[in-house]
């Protein structure tokens, strides 16, 4: 299973960094949270921007 960005909806505030970051990987759905597409489109090092990018730290990997 490959790397995947993940979102914790609990911290998540919208604010779509993640979106201008790498907008292949994520979007902001129905809620008004991020959501991880799957599978991403973006390359790891972008889709890692994204997750760096996050003031709230709200997006982590999971799988391996």
């Amino acid at each position: 299973m490959a790397k995947q960005a993940k979102v914790d909806k609990g911290k998540c505030i919208g604010c779509g960094s993640c979106v201008a970051l790498a907008a292949k990987s994520f979007k902001i759905g129905d809620d008004g949270k991020a959501q991880a597409i799957v599978p991403a489109g973006d390359d790891e090092a972008t889709v890692q921007s994204a997750l760096d990018g996050c003031p709230v730290s709200a997006i982590s990997w999971q799988g391996n």
